[in-house]
């Protein structure tokens, strides 16, 4: 296999800011990873895209490796995953733009997502924004026909989402909609378990990391005494050696993890994860993490080989006003795509604008 890597750099801008409790995002930066043969006659196509302050590969030096890795999977023809196992979002852009390279489609996996039958269950996310902004949202959301809504807290004062959460429980309960919070380790040991007693009142579904990552002990403690069953996110990130997860799942032992391959090792990663889960009887849903629509459908691709009938987090690859033109749409609350409506030539234009 005579493989040639091109690196493809873009500046992406967000529809409306994205709120978190880091701070809210008005542009992305994205390398494009783009594999061709001697004769370009096959194409691969993925996204590299480190989150800023969130990511354990975002780093002065994230060019330079991706350069790396890319010369190294020219010479090589495979991936070394241990080398740049810290790296996990240039883990994502390689594999993914690899598999499409290796079945020549951006059908990656044969399954009936990948064939246009079937969508994936997503659920409606809520951005962090004023209370208006926020019930705005939720309206448009529940009048689409979202099942599940997963609302980001923690960046206004807690009354006011707990009265969110009311007006929402008001009309839909709990055989309605599902309710997720997203807290992004917004609150402190101190404080967690109060809150978690006062969102239980709401019939929340889980809590996404309610504490910050690396407390170890407390969100132990948190995950054998909360009300809601607590989900991991950003507290596996950086964590990449099989025995590492083991540890850290035997320690916290959440109710649920929760996946994002640029964030968590990638695809093989990501599915080291899924089996230490399920050996502990841990659940886990799929989410993106702000990519454009090539990321969006590389993880959406994977995600329906794994045969999950929960709602994945699986709605941010339309968030941006200049995003690659791409046959994935969200009807009602399922992720769908059309893999008649593909137009390679136009998407490699649009990455050598």
């Amino acid at each position: 296999m005579n493989l040639k890597v091109q690196i493809i750099p873009k500046v992406l801008h967000f529809k409306r800011p994205a709120g978190t409790s880091r701070g809210s995002y008005t542009t992305r930066n994205v390398w494009y990873l783009l594999l061709t043969d001697e004769d370009q006659s096959t194409v691969g196509i993925g996204e590299c895209a480190p989150l800023p302050k969130l990511s354990c590969d975002d780093v002065p030096e994230y060019e330079d490796v991706l350069k790396q890795a890319c010369k190294d999977l020219e010479e090589r023809g495979q991936i070394d995953y241990e080398r740049f196992k810290a790296f996990p979002s240039i883990l994502f852009g390689m594999e993914t733009a690899l598999r499409q390279f290796e079945r020549n489609s951006f059908q990656l996996w044969d399954t009936a997502f990948g064939r246009g039958e079937q969508g994936i269950p997503i659920n409606g996310l809520i951005w962090m924004g004023s209370f208006d902004y926020m019930r705005e949202q939720i309206e448009e959301k529940l009048q689409k026909g979202f099942r599940c809504v997963k609302l980001k807290i923690g960046a206004i004062d807690f009354d006011n989402e707990l009265s969110l959460l009311a007006s929402i429980r008001k009309y839909y309960g709990a055989d309605k909609i599902q309710l997720r919070v997203d807290a992004n380790g917004a609150f402190t040991p101190q404080d967690a378990l109060y809150k978690l007693q006062e969102l239980a009142k709401y019939d929340i579904h889980s809590i996404e990391q309610p504490i910050r990552q690396g407390q170890w002990e407390e969100m132990a403690v948190l995950c054998g005494h909360s009300p809601i069953p607590i989900a991991l996110d950003e507290e596996l990130i950086g964590v990449n050696s099989l025995q590492e997860k083991g540890n850290l799942l035997d320690v916290m032992h959440p109710a649920y993890i929760i996946l994002k391959p640029s964030l968590h090792g990638g695809i093989r990663g990501g599915q080291e994860w899924i089996s230490l889960a399920k050996e502990r009887n841990i659940g886990y849903w799929i989410t993106s993490a702000l990519e454009s629509n090539i990321g969006l459908n590389a993880i959406a691709q994977w995600c329906a080989t794994l045969d999950s009938s929960m709602h994945q987090g699986l709605g941010t690859g339309l968030l941006y006003t200049d995003n690659v033109d791409f046959p994935l749409s969200i009807k009602e609350d399922n992720l769908w795509f059309n893999s008649s409506g593909v137009n390679l030539s136009q998407i490699v234009d649009w990455l050598k604008q």
